[in-house]
């Protein structure tokens, strides 16, 4: 999978100093000196109390405006004024807090692999080389591919979690922490389900980050996104939590099963793999895709779907995704009257909501359980469901050959039926 991945302007006017001309002031010395005594005070009117004076009532009103200025601003009523406060240059804020905490976990993964071209059949033909002679290649084309993405160590004895596609066939890895030092990294297990891989380096007493709970987040919520952005190290960007629970088939990758959280935090080529962090520090996210073409739309895989998925691939280095055989659609009153109204179809839908089942797999779970295309689910272990996705995460939640209880209509007829849901093949993920 392609690495799929703000700045603010703020424009000041400058406050222009109040000006005048020779001509202008009046022609006895004390009526100038009044006027420049005005004019001082106007300043630390407009400035220190908020109040305001025109120029021209000033200069016809020399005495006026000095009275009055004095009865606004005295020396006592400066002196009471509170001081702007200055910025403690040697203070930073919360991002800066994170940052310091979080960014020596931050890594960098430089991953090579050597991918080989074969040579089509037609080049070992006599006639064609009689034609080419010379100009046809006689071996295979090897080549190196090089790729940069980032991680983050989540113990401090070296295991890193990342992308599985920052890795994914690579023949050598090394890992680069902040602090310079270079590692080489060995790939425990990838897992192209869920795009998420651990790595593991050598080494003790590791900066390490603290995971936090993707279940709570809520949109509007502060994020930071630590990363190698287009080989720029260590990069860090702020935003917010967008929304959760965005589909695989909403971002773009139907073939990944992940309720994506989505981040307006800016997301590059060579994020991939870096840690979502919350205002606390803790990492609640991996960032891993963007829509190509759009700004400040980049999505994470929760954390605790990587933190279940990295522990079985630290444990035994492969995931066994739960799995029923069947393609299925949302069903809506639209869909419903386009099938009842196709003579071909062979279904009667009398459901305007749920989960149409549109083909069930050979030799499946679904198919050993008696699932056919046509029929509507409608609940699972006892719930409603009406949308593909939320049956997905249930699925995928579940433990291998656990018994999933399905109400679902058919023909017409309400049917309850148990599926005993199995591993996915490896040629479906």
């Amino acid at each position: 999978m392609p690495n799929q991945q703000r700045d603010l302007n703020r424009n000041s006017e400058p406050i222009n100093p109040i000006s005048s001309n020779a001509s202008d002031l009046p022609s006895h010395k004390a009526a100038s000196t009044a006027w420049r005594k005005g004019a001082t005070y106007l300043s630390l009117i407009l400035l220190g109390a908020g109040a305001s004076l025109t120029g021209s009532y000033l200069a016809s009103n020399n005495q006026q405006a000095l009275e009055a200025s004095k009865s606004y601003i005295t020396p006592a009523a400066v002196a009471q004024t509170a001081p702007i406060p200055q910025p403690n240059r040697t203070q930073g804020n919360f991002v800066t807090d994170v940052v310091d905490r979080v960014g020596p976990a931050v890594v960098r993964i430089n991953a090579s692999r050597t991918v080989t071209s074969q040579l089509p059949e037609a080049f070992n033909d006599p006639f064609f080389r009689r034609f080419f002679g010379s100009r046809v290649p006689t071996e295979p084309d090897s080549r190196v591919e090089r790729g940069t993405g980032s991680g983050f160590i989540i113990s401090s004895n070296g295991q890193i979690l990342t992308n599985a596609h920052v890795v994914a066939g690579a023949d050598t890895v090394s890992v680069t922490l902040k602090d310079g030092r270079t590692m080489e990294g060995k790939v425990l297990g990838v897992d192209p389900v869920t795009d998420v891989a651990v790595i593991k380096i050598n080494g003790s007493n590791l900066p390490a980050v603290r995971l936090g709970n993707s279940e709570q987040l809520k949109p509007g919520e502060w994020a930071i996104a630590i990363g190698n952005p287009l080989g720029l190290d260590n990069t860090v960007t702020t935003g917010i939590i967008s929304a959760t629970g965005r589909t695989s088939s909403q971002v773009g990758v139907p073939d990944k099963r992940v309720s994506f959280i989505q981040t307006d935090a800016a997301i590059n080529p060579g994020n991939s793999g870096g840690p979502l962090l919350n205002a606390s520090g803790q990492v609640i996210g991996m960032n891993t895709a963007i829509i190509q073409g759009a700004q400040g739309i980049g999505f994470a895989i929760p954390i605790n779907t990587a933190q279940r998925i990295a522990t079985q691939l630290a444990t035994t280095g492969k995931v066994e995704h739960a799995y029923l055989g069947i393609q299925m659609v949302n069903l809506t009153p639209e869909l419903k009257q386009s099938i009842n109204s196709n003579a071909n179809s062979g279904l009667n839908v009398d459901q305007d909501r749920g989960i149409l089942v549109v083909r069930v797999m050979p030799n499946s779970p679904a198919a050993k359980a008696g699932l056919r295309p046509g029929d509507v689910i409608k609940q699972i272990n006892g719930k409603s469901v009406t949308d593909a996705a939320s049956l997905q995460q249930v699925v995928e939640n579940s433990n291998l050959g656990s018994n999933l209880q399905l109400a679902l209509r058919r023909n017409g007829r309400d049917l309850s039926m148990n599926v005993r849901t199995g591993a996915l093949p490896a040629q479906a993920s």
